[in-house]
């Protein structure tokens, strides 16, 4: 009996008691490698001694005050941080307790600029189908994700979903990576003039998708040429990296690869790996300076806003992954995760795509791969695979809904930047059987 609503009611889950680097270990002894770090959460793994340290030292002084009457150092260093290595000029930061939240505050920080420019007709944001920024109801609303939105469609805003940028299901047979991402992206100036150009508020996008389709990344091109569309039309654009910034690509912000410059942008999940309840919204001068101008305020706020023991933690976190160079690492361990899933699964005659960027890797399974033909969604594949992977002392992120009409399978895998060699090679064999013994037996 237990009196918490839990995410999976009746699963009998295992108590967690410890952790130690890249292992969680249950309150019987068992050892899980946490090859998804939670749901790419653990960049640093667990019982980090640096992290625990930071924390611990910033209890002992002082661990909370309110942000309508003070400020502190760990918010202003970490806001510092941020602002000094962030992809826009002149960043500013607004600190968030996750990425729902942090996707919740950009969507209103983006309705107060047109605000207080006096656009009030731009209302609306733009999102793509199969992608997914949160759970509270103004991120769900503009969340692609028809499962997750279908209990709640009748209270959601309205938002108009185009085409994502995923090439192994959306490419034409004879379209290459640049004429799709083209092609893709022109879909938003389309949506845009067609329902008004003054309409728009912001166009929101995920630099790497993460759980929803499983690590695809933007083709080359994509993202320059969304940024010149929405330049063109005074929409904003919101890059929701929650899942693939602070590192977890191999660079700190993920639209470093595109070189591409944001007018928000909103990390959280790495942010402080864990160790604290974190997010933080960046926005650019110009989105800064209409906001405030003259003396207004940001009509938005929540209570544990800026928390000096979770800025703490995020500033140890940060300077860890940098002192150390784990970016790097991220890189190395990626390539190298990458080429040993395909050694080990592609012989299985079951994997459609490996794919992926650093430490945010994907791996989508079909019935055919020559045809991309899913498995029937009786099979609940990704759902064996995940529990299967458990039980052989292995934690992975699955996904559904990917091919639509519910039908895709995919693994998404995220394990902490301080993983070995051996333990890549740890993570790939216990997937490997996890997978071969999730298969349907052939009728």
């Amino acid at each position: 009996m237990t009196a918490i609503l839990h995410r999976s009611p009746g699963s009998n889950l295992p108590f967690a008691v410890a952790g130690e680097g890249v292992f969680l270990i249950d309150a019987d002894g068992k050892r899980y490698l946490d090859g998804s770090g939670g749901a790419a959460v653990s960049c640093l793994g667990h019982g980090h001694p640096r992290i625990i340290e930071a924390i611990q030292r910033q209890a002992g002084t002082l661990a909370y005050a309110h942000t309508a009457f003070f400020t502190q150092a760990p918010a202003e260093a970490l806001a510092q941080f941020l602002s000094d290595r962030a992809p826009m000029r002149e960043a500013r930061v607004f600190f968030t307790s996750g990425g729902s939240e942090g996707v919740e505050t950009a969507l209103k920080l983006a309705r107060q600029y047109h605000v207080a420019r006096g656009d009030l007709t731009r209302t609306r944001f733009i999102s793509r189908r199969f992608s997914y920024h949160g759970a509270t109801l103004g991120a769900l609303s503009v969340s692609g994700h028809a499962a997750r939105r279908a209990p709640y469609e009748p209270i959601l805003s309205p938002c108009r979903f185009i085409t994502p940028c995923y090439p192994y299901r959306e490419a034409g047979p004879d379209e290459d990576a640049a004429a799709f991402g083209q092609r893709v992206a022109n879909e938003l100036e389309a949506a845009i003039l067609e329902d008004g150009p003054e309409t728009i508020a912001a166009f929101i996008v995920e630099p790497v998708v993460g759980a929803t389709l499983g690590a695809v990344e933007a083709v080359p091109g994509y993202l320059a040429r969304i940024r010149e569309i929405c330049s063109r039309h005074g929409v904003l654009m919101i890059a929701d990296e929650v899942m693939c910034g602070m590192g977890r690509t191999g660079t700190l912000f993920a639209c470093a690869h595109d070189t591409v410059q944001p007018d928000i942008l909103v990390v959280a999940k790495g942010l402080a790996g864990g160790y604290q309840p974190i997010g933080a919204v960046l926005m650019s001068g110009s989105v800064y300076d209409a906001v405030t101008h003259e003396n207004r305020r940001f009509e938005h706020g929540h209570t544990y806003i800026g928390h000096a023991i979770a800025c703490a933690a995020a500033h140890a976190t940060q300077h860890t992954i940098e002192e150390e160079g784990l970016l790097d690492a991220v890189v190395a361990r990626g390539h190298a995760l990458r080429a040993r899933l395909a050694d080990a699964l592609t012989p299985l005659g079951i994997v459609g795509e490996i794919r992926g960027r650093g430490l945010l890797t994907g791996v989508e399974l079909v019935e055919d791969p020559a045809t991309k033909t899913p498995f029937p969604k009786s099979c609940n594949l990704n759902a064996r695979v995940k529990q299967l992977a458990f039980k052989e002392g292995l934690i992975v992120y699955p996904g559904g809904g990917s091919a639509g009409n519910g039908l895709g399978d995919h693994i998404l895998i995220a394990p902490p930047y301080i993983i070995s060699e051996d333990e890549v090679d740890c993570l790939v064999e216990r997937l490997t059987l996890a997978v071969k013994a999730a298969l349907p037996v052939p009728a």
